[in-house]
Order: structure tokens, then C-alpha cells, then sequence
């Protein structure tokens, strides 16, 4: 289900649309109205997976951009399969509610008209093929490797059904406002579908360089440096790079596990968690090439409220984000920095190496609060644990998803003001 940011995002678009909707009760006000939102939510889903930056502060971060453009599609689909079964049961329909003349597709003549029937003709064939991989994208019943290929074809389907819309809406709504913003947001959703048939989506954020250095740090995180020289525009503790080591493969996303210190030089934390990553220490080697897209993400711990207590927790890989933002505050030691409780949950703490990195770390930082929690001793986590003692608390969460519902709801049974900071890397 979607958060509360997204719920609320996703209503306002819908009540924006609706507004210049003019209410009525027939078989082609049920027809137009699935018909005008399928057409608009693909639009703006279109434009949402271009990842424009503009976008990312409102939205708050790329992965919370991702999540809406998921919700966006949804409802189009839904909205696209309300209007075809609508179409399908037009002489029950028209029996019961009627029939609105004024709401009659545009009647064309020429070549409009052989547009307009090979636009109607397509219209069934792209909704079928749409929700053929939007049920893909959901079930992931196709492997990561492949459904990036299949996921191509989206922006073609788009622009056939926004063919379709374009020529079989009402002929009276292109004096109207509702025709106005419906043209505008196809308008988007075509550039942004040549955007994406083109290869530019991130173009002018890709910066290429090389693998400086490999080690695997455990059995299964190995550390990659790459050194991006004085292209790489620099980076804030918290945020994440889509890294494209193969281009076959494509881009993955990885967190920053560095602080920026203006040389190039950066590192990624890497966890074998698929075919892809498991790969990784036998693929890689020193001087190969690599592209890293972004930087994108807005996770920075170091941006709590003032007067508020910070709890930094981190589960396993998680912990990559909380060790470039102690190396930013190494960088500025001299300012004053606020008190934090890191809590760090790991499967074997004798024998995992960012147990070593932390307590390195945290002893030249007075002001964090290091607490391990060892799995493989029966150390689990709670909320009871985290040692609340301010009526204000911002916590900082990059581990599992499990761990995290947990945690959400034994802090909301607290009497607490609470903010609790997560970002998502399932970008499908």
C-alpha cells in the first residue's frame, strides 16, 4: 500500500482532474471519464519516470518519486481496464443511464477518420500488452536482467494509447479546459516517452570513471573505490548512486558508503543479495570502466530537527549510509554536532568488519552513542532499547523492511513526536 505522502499526492492529482470534469450521468460519461484519467495517469507516470529533478524535493527523494510513478500506473491501468469494460457493456449501460450525445467521439472525415480507426483498433491490443507488464513489473515473475528490456516498450505503448485518446475524445472538449490540461499532459508524456526511446532519462547526471580498487571486506560485502576524477559533482552523506558496472547488466542502485572530500574518489558497500551482486569480486577489477548516475536520494541523517532526540538504526548493509555521514562529521570536527544513538543489528558481530569501521569511527566522535546488536548471540532490537528520553525523536532506518515495520509500530505506541526516515531501493 502507499504512504501517507504518496496517498496524499495521489489525491490531489485525482481532485485536480476531477475539478474541470463536468458531472453527469450516461454510458459515455462513464466511457470518457475512465478513458480521460487512464490517459492522464499514464501521462503523468510517463513524466515521473523521467526522475526529474525538479521534482525530487517535493517528492521527497527519487525513491519516493519512484513509488508515486508505481501508484500513478496502477490507477491507470485500473482506470484503462474500468474504461474497457465500460465499452463492453455499452448496451446495458446505455439501457440503464442513457445516452449523452455531446460526448460522442469527434466525427472526422479523410485521413483523421483512417487515423481515428486504426487509433480505435490499437487501443484494445496496447491495454492488453500494458497490463502484460504491469503485471510483470508487480509480480516480478520476470528476472531483473530481462524485464528491464520488456519495460522499454512502455513508452510505444503509451504513445499509441495517447493516439487513441487524442482522436476518439469528444469533439466540444478541445474548447474546454478538461481538453486543455488532458493536451498538455499527453504533451509530457510524449516528450518524456521520446526522452526514455532516446536513452536520455539521466543522461546529464552520468559521469564515467574508474574502479580503483575491489575487496571483499566478508564473505558476501565486497567494497568497490571508484575514482570519477573532477567530473563527479560531489555528493551529500545519505544518498545513493545508480552504478552501471556492465552495461548488459545495466544500472543498480548502491548507497555511498564515503563522505565526499572533493577528489573523485568514492565507495560503494556492496552485498551479495542476487545473482548480479554475487558475481561482483569475480567480475571486477582495477581500472575498469564504470558510469554512476546521480548523485540522487535525500537521507541525511545529519538533517533531524533541532531539539530533537536522533536515533540513527542501521540492519546489516544498512549501515552504509551511517559510515559516510560519520566520515562528514570527522571532516568537520571542529563545529559543534548534535548527540546520536547509533543502534547497529548484524548477523555475527566477531567476524563482521563494519563492527570494526564503527567502533574506529565512533571513538573519534564523542557525541555518537555506538550500541551493537549481535543476531547470532540472541540480540534483537526493540523499541525499548532504543532509549527514548525526549518527547521529540527523529529516527534514521536503512535495513530491512521487516525490521522497520517493527520498529514503526512499537514507536507509534509511544508519546512521542515522531519522524521516521526511511528510503526504498525497489525500483520495480
Amino acid at each position: 500500500m502507499p504512504n501517507l505522502r504518496t496517498s496524499v499526492t495521489l489525491f490531489l492529482l485525482l481532485a485536480a482532474q476531477i475539478s474541470f470534469w463536468t458531472p453527469g450521468v450516461s454510458y459515455e460519461h462513464f466511457l470518457t471519464l475512465s478513458g480521460y484519467l487512464a490517459i492522464n495517469f499514464m501521462s503523468i507516470t510517463m513524466v515521473l519516470a523521467t526522475w526529474p529533478a525538479w521534482l525530487e524535493s517535493p517528492l521527497g527523494g527519487l525513491d519516493s518519486m519512484y513509488k508515486l510513478h508505481k501508484w500513478t500506473g496502477i490507477l491507470a491501468v485500473v482506470f484503462a481496464l474500468t474504461h474497457w469494460l465500460t465499452e463492453m457493456a455499452d448496451d446495458a449501460l446505455e439501457t440503464l443511464f442513457g445516452s449523452d450525445r455531446s460526448l460522442k467521439e469527434a466525427d472526422f472525415s479523410g485521413l483523421l477518420d483512417n487515423l481515428q480507426d486504426g487509433a480505435e483498433d490499437l487501443g484494445e491490443p496496447g491495454l492488453y500488452l500494458l497490463l502484460f507488464l504491469v503485471a510483470i513489473t508487480l509480480t516480478r515473475w520476470v528476472p531483473y536482467y530481462y524485464w528491464r528490456y520488456l519495460h522499454r516498450v512502455m513508452p510505444v505503448i503509451y504513445l499509441v494509447l495517447a493516439t487513441h485518446a487524442l482522436l476518439l475524445a469528444p469533439l466540444k472538449w478541445w474548447q474546454q479546459p478538461i481538453g486543455l490540461l488532458m493536451a498538455l499532459l499527453i504533451a509530457a508524456g510524449a516528450v518524456a516517452s521520446l526522452q526514455s526511446l532516446t536513452g536520455q532519462i539521466g543522461r546529464s547526471r552520468r559521469y564515467r570513471g574508474l574502479v580503483q580498487a575491489v575487496r571483499q571486506t566478508s564473505a558476501n560485502i565486497t567494497e568497490v573505490v571508484c575514482d570519477m576524477g573532477k567530473r563527479w559533482p560531489g555528493h551529500q552523506a545519505g544518498q545513493f548512486a545508480l552504478v552501471t558496472f556492465d552495461r548488459i547488466e545495466g544500472a543498480h542502485p548502491f548507497s555511498l558508503s564515503s563522505a565526499d572530500n572533493d577528489s573523485g574518489q568514492l565507495s560503494f558497500h556492496i552485498k551479495a543479495l542476487g545473482d548480479y551482486t554475487r558475481k561482483l569480486p569475480r567480475k571486477l577489477r582495477s581500472g575498469q570502466a564504470v558510469t554512476l548516475e546521480g548523485p540522487y536520494g535525500r537521507f541525511d541523517p545529519d538533517s533531524g530537527r533541532k531539539n530533537a532526540q536522533q536515533i540513527w538504526v542501521a540492519g546489516g548493509i544498512g549501515i552504509t549510509p551511517f559510515l559516510a555521514a560519520l566520515e562528514k562529521r570527522l571532516t568537520n570536527a571542529e563545529r559543534k554536532q548534535p548527540a546520536i544513538t547509533l543502534h547497529y543489528c548484524t548477523a555475527v558481530a566477531t567476524s563482521d568488519t563494519m563492527v570494526t569501521r564503527l567502533r574506529e569511527l565512533t571513538e573519534q566522535l564523542p557525541e555518537i552513542s555506538l550500541h551493537i546488536h549481535d543476531s547470532s548471540q540472541g540480540q534483537r532490537l526493540a523499541v525499548n532499547q532504543l532509549q527514548i528520553h525526549d518527547s521529540r525523536v527523529d529516527v534514521w532506518f536503512c535495513g530491512p523492511q521487516s525490521l522497520a515495520n517493527a520498529l514503526r509500530s512499537g514507536l507509534k505506541q509511544q508519546p512521542i513526536s515522531l519522524r521516521f526516515h526511511q528510503e526504498s531501493f525497489k525500483f520495480r
